[in-house]
């Protein structure tokens, strides 16, 4: 029986332990190191006071049939609950002493997906959609400069040598600064210019108005149900009931079930190699850990920082590699000043928004999740509470990292009242903060020589890199769990090609929108 170590227990890691127990019972002895003391990596879910927050939001849908079926064996779809069963939720409510309710209460919901973009104090679509309302808010002049522009895209493509180049060709210049440029420069603090095309590729690559024009005909002409769409035109999602964390803290128990162990407060600091092998990993605490195989999921700058001997140029690139970190804040409101002028009936007739991009350059704030549209289930009252998180991101130490509790939450209460979400800042009943490192691995800096580095990882015979972190790719959690899928089918085969788990994504046929 070989022993495997598996570094983080989020989605990339939880499913390797999973697969290898699974496919290949009684072969392997799995052990997951998590620094922390929570289970999912950045797709947990954060408890408060009965209300939960999901940690930059986590839609599960995917092209990929396996993971399809991977969720659904986990955790079965239900559908859509109705109102009823929501309210009932508050009158069934269990005593202290009563099973846990995430326990016993395993589904998938299905929830409709609903993004906007508020611009102007006007929302648009997200995707920008070709209805009568988006050309009202532009208003005539700016309709017609934006059409001129997105033909002249049409015929004078742009070498795609960064990001900005990527969206224009899609859009044209006049949309791309409307609804584009403010908000990826928030979300990365550099300007899209600076920025490799390769995100875009990874996360929009199907998306341009040509696709939405396309899909609008879909739906016009029929067969909704069969047609092919691209990720970010999806209409619907599944979710569980109370946030992606359930599902993955569900994944962890069968773990232990099958054997396997799952030992949190456990942060990997050294790795030990010596002659393109790794031997063990030494905790924080000082203790080792040793292995025949290793499967990392930890950020590529932490993992080549805690080895030995390594080229001074690989140790240049994987310290020059660069992320950007987040904030959530919490808030608890009762309602929000902004109309359901929508046809899609909500519990309390609030805004059926998943998300809310803020496209506005006057406030820092990028997106605002309501977290009653992801699930009911989310927020202690849904009835009568509105639960939301204001998404920041920011640069670890940076001077909005290190704003106190009470100066964050503040800062993100008035900015939501100088936009008119909120009335004041004396609108809000409770909050909540969460910082989150090392969130949204990104594409400038030393990124561009990655596949050097990569080069270097893969001589070494038992380890692999996988995951959002592990790789360094912005994958959303299918694809995640996607290169632990290869990894799996690698060590169980004894395949030591490692390019079919490197290139999980690189397909670029889809991914979600502008950040997840």
């Amino acid at each position: 029986m070989k022993d495997i170590v598996i570094i983080g227990a989020g989605p990339a890691g939880l499913t390797a332990a999973y697969e290898l127990l699974t496919k290949a019972p009684g072969q392997y002895s799995v052990r997951i190191l998590e620094g922390s003391s929570e289970i999912g990596g950045i797709s947990r879910t954060v408890k408060y006071k009965g209300n939960r927050m999901d940690i930059g939001g986590h839609r599960f849908f995917s092209k990929d049939k396996e993971v399809s079926d991977w969720w659904e064996k986990i955790m079965p779809t239900q559908g859509k609950p109705s109102f009823d069963d929501i309210k009932l939720k508050r009158e069934k409510k269990l005593s202290s002493g009563g099973p846990d309710p995430e326990k016993t209460d395993r589904v998938m919901l299905v929830r409709n997906r609903v993004s906007r973009i508020y611009y102007r104090h006007k929302f648009f679509d997200y995707p920008i959609s070709m209805k009568p309302q988006t050309f009202k808010n532009m208003g005539l002049a700016s309709t017609v400069s934006a059409g001129c522009s997105y033909l002249k895209s049409c015929v004078a493509k742009r070498p795609e040598d960064s990001l900005e180049n990527f969206y224009i060709n899609r859009f044209g210049k006049v949309l791309y600064s409307m609804f584009f440029e403010g908000y990826t420069e928030k979300l990365w603090g550099r300007h899209p210019r600076e920025i490799s095309a390769d995100w875009g590729s990874q996360r929009v690559k199907g998306l341009s108005i040509r696709a939405v024009i396309k899909d609008m005909f879909s739906k016009i002409g029929g067969g909704k149900k069969d047609r092919k769409v691209e990720t970010s035109l999806i209409e619907e999602f599944f979710y569980p009931k109370f946030g992606p964390g359930q599902l993955w803290e569900t994944v962890a128990s069968e773990i232990e079930k099958l054997g396997g162990t799952v030992q949190k407060n456990s942060e990997v600091v050294k790795i030990n190699n010596e002659n393109g092998t790794v031997k063990f990993v030494e905790l924080s605490d000082g203790s080792v850990v040793e292995g025949d195989i290793f499967i990392s999921s930890m950020p590529l700058k932490d993992l080549v920082a805690g080895m030995s001997n390594v080229p001074e140029n690989i140790d240049r690139i994987a310290s020059g590699l660069p992320y950007r970190d987040f904030v959530t804040v919490g808030l608890l409101v009762k309602r929000l000043n902004l109309k359901n002028e929508t046809d899609i009936r909500t519990l309390g007739n609030i805004v059926p928004d998943c998300w809310i991009y803020v496209q506005d350059t006057g406030v820092k704030l990028g997106r605002i999740q309501i977290f009653n549209n992801w699930s009911p289930y989310m927020v202690e009252d849904p009835e009568n509470t509105v639960w939301i998180g204001l998404e920041y991101f920011c640069n670890e130490n940076d001077s909005f990292w290190n704003l106190s509790d009470e100066a964050c939450i503040d800062m993100a209460a008035k900015e939501l009242a100088s936009m008119g979400v909120i009335n004041s800042s004396s609108d809000v009943l409770d909050s909540h903060r969460e910082r989150v490192k090392k969130a949204y691995p990104a594409y400038f800096d030393t990124y561009s020589e990655i596949d050097t580095l990569i080069e270097y990882l893969d001589t070494y015979d038992n380890l692999y890199c996988v995951g959002r972190n592990g790789q360094h790719r912005y994958n959303n959690m299918d694809h995640s769990m996607v290169t632990a899928f290869e990894t799996v089918k690698n060590i169980i085969e004894g395949k030591t090609d490692r390019k079919n788990i490197w290139n999980v994504n690189t397909e670029k046929e889809y991914h979600e929108e502008k950040s997840q």
